[in-house]
């Protein structure tokens, strides 16, 4: 459990700077999760040291997967192969990654063995019959709370089929999780899905060598084709890069360059929704590592306007709402965002705690079932405000303080350490202030 820290942020004036982000949170799960799975030594640089990768680690050293921390920025992973794996003899602690949770669901519902995977208090709220019903539908046993809904989830492994699933919702966790699961039987599984998700599952798979391929509306893999080890260097993330987007745009004098972030165009809906509000983000020396796109952003300060944000957009871009929805407030007019739903479900119901927050700083901002509405270009007052343990709320909320007339308060930020150790520190240095 974390410590409550509370954390002041000062308006500032100027932001200069060129950095790099940690490493991006969904390839570092994926290198960690793949290599494991693959037969042979993985060689994995960059990996973001966030708990919640951390925890992906924790779980398959539990698993019987050997680990080198080689050096800060360098981990030896020795594969064992898609049979490999050894049944625990504890239960599974996700802490609070909801994708340790229903990429693990995957992959153990495949392997003759009994697991159990449980988590955080946070996480054991969350909803997991989104990737159970696919699962079960392979053939998977599962036990849990709720209706077989929520962790502790106990997993009876094995005997799976192939399936064609249709995904009722666009989610990068269900579609990696029935293929992880797929990638292990005999046949051919396919997921289909409404939107687009995030595909770097697809993409690290094939670099591992899967023979999965993507088609327009989904995927498929062909099961029991063995992975090989590989190096794998990992991108900075796109989400944490995002919160140093938005303070770039919105603060007066602001000129930073972010180097070396993944804009995979599964992920980097953010950027376009930023640039069609009239941020100024150039995409500079582009290029590709271990099967992803690469690029280093040039931002400056802009004068922002509201637009209507939906549609497949949002897929592209939903871990970034809450720092999207920063920007609207300092954009002039009304910026309303749709179709998304899957912001309630998140560490919280991220459009009520983000209509909290903004609204205790005088913000005119209404939650809409599916997402909310913002009328922008007033002064943000300073205040009080709580991230309800949601680390991408604490950040953007540290955000929006750099650009108000006045100092914020924000209580519970040490939950920033899932995504973005070293945070603060970085924001601290670019805005040339005083120790945050």
């Amino acid at each position: 459990m974390h410590e409550m820290k509370s954390r002041n942020i000062a308006p500032t004036q100027r932001l200069r700077g060129e950095f790099t982000v940690p490493g991006d949170k969904s390839i570092s799960h994926r290198a960690i999760m793949f290599a494991s799975l693959a037969e042979g030594e993985s060689r994995v640089f960059g990996l973001l040291r966030g708990e919640d990768c951390l925890s992906t680690l924790g779980a398959f050293r539990s698993l019987g997967i050997e680990v080198v921390e080689k050096s800060d920025n360098e981990l030896i992973i020795h594969g064992r192969g898609l049979a490999g794996l050894q049944e625990p003899t504890d239960v599974i602690d996700c802490g609070n990654s909801g994708t340790t949770m229903r990429l693990m669901s995957g992959i153990l519902a495949a392997q003759p063995f009994f697991s159990v995977l449980t988590g955080d208090q946070y996480l054991r709220k969350r909803p997991m019959g989104r990737v159970i019903d696919p699962l079960t539908s392979m053939g998977a046993r599962f036990l849990g709370r709720n209706a077989h809904t929520q962790a502790p989830l106990a997993i009876d492994g094995g005997g799976l089929e192939p399936v064609e699933y249709h995904s009722p919702i666009a989610s990068a966790q269900v579609k990696s999780a029935v293929l992880l699961a797929g990638m292990q039987v005999d046949g051919a599984t396919t997921v289909y899905e409404p939107h687009l998700s995030r595909d770097h599952s697809e993409r690290m798979l094939r670099y591992f060598g899967a023979d999965l391929e993507s088609f327009p509306g989904g995927a498929r893999v062909n099961g029991r084709v063995q992975l090989t080890g590989r190096e794998v260097e990992i991108p900075g993330d796109i989400s944490s890069a995002a919160f140093f987007l938005v303070a770039g745009l919105i603060v007066p004098d602001a000129e930073i360059l972010v180097k070396n972030v993944g804009v995979n165009p599964t992920r980097s809906g953010v950027i376009e929704i930023l640039q069609q509000m009239g941020g100024s983000i150039e995409l500079t020396n582009q290029r590709e590592l271990s099967g992803e796109s690469v690029a280093d952003l040039l931002v400056k300060s802009s004068q922002l306007h509201g637009i209507e944000i939906g549609g497949e957009l949002i897929p592209r871009a939903i871990d970034e709402f809450p720092v999207i929805s920063v920007a609207a407030a300092f954009a002039e007019g009304v910026t309303t965002i749709r179709d998304a739903r899957e912001l309630r479900v998140k560490e919280t119901d991220r459009i009520a705690a983000m209509c909290e927050c903004l609204g205790a700083l005088d913000v005119n901002i209404e939650p809409l079932e599916d997402g909310m509405r913002i009328v922008g270009g007033e002064l943000l007052t300073g205040g009080e405000v709580n991230s309800y343990g949601d680390h991408r709320i604490a950040m953007s909320m540290a955000i929006a303080g750099l650009g108000a007339a006045a100092e914020i308060k924000i209580s519970d930020t040490a939950c920033t350490e899932t995504s973005f150790p070293g945070f603060w520190e970085l924001l601290t240095l670019v805005s040339g202030g005083q120790e945050i």
